[in-house]
């Protein structure tokens, strides 16, 4: 399975990262880690990009590492139809007092429009 994970800084795409790497080393899926711009987050992809590789090399999981430029919901939406990946995985949602998931404006975006399956990590 190719997976593609978007990641943009915050906790919630490091936990997301986190856990897929644990599954790329179960399962042996391809990995492909997208380093988007959070307009959410003040991490600099640079400084996303060594934390990326410390994880993956923590692991000793081998991933592609690419930096998406433009608007993150559509190039992440984008970039899994146009190089056919089975799955996006992003972080993100937070459940209000109603019991209620509330989702950032990348996640909403990418699970609203992608034809590829979305799993969002919590």
């Amino acid at each position: 399975m190719q997976v593609l994970l978007g990641i943009g800084g915050s906790d919630d795409s490091m936990r997301a990262l986190e856990r897929a790497v644990d599954r790329v080393a179960e399962t042996g899926d391809d990995l492909t880690v997208a380093i988007l711009r959070n307009p959410a987050s003040e991490a600099e992809p640079a400084e996303i990009e060594r934390r990326v590789r410390s994880i993956l090399d923590e692991a000793d999981v081998s991933a592609s590492v690419r930096h998406l430029e433009g608007d993150p919901g559509s190039q992440l939406v984008d970039l899994a139809e146009r190089e056919g990946f089975d799955r996006i995985v992003l972080g993100g949602g937070e459940t209000s007092p109603m019991g209620k998931i509330k989702l950032g404006s990348i996640s909403e975006f990418v699970l609203l429009n992608s034809h590829v399956s979305v799993t969002l990590v919590r």
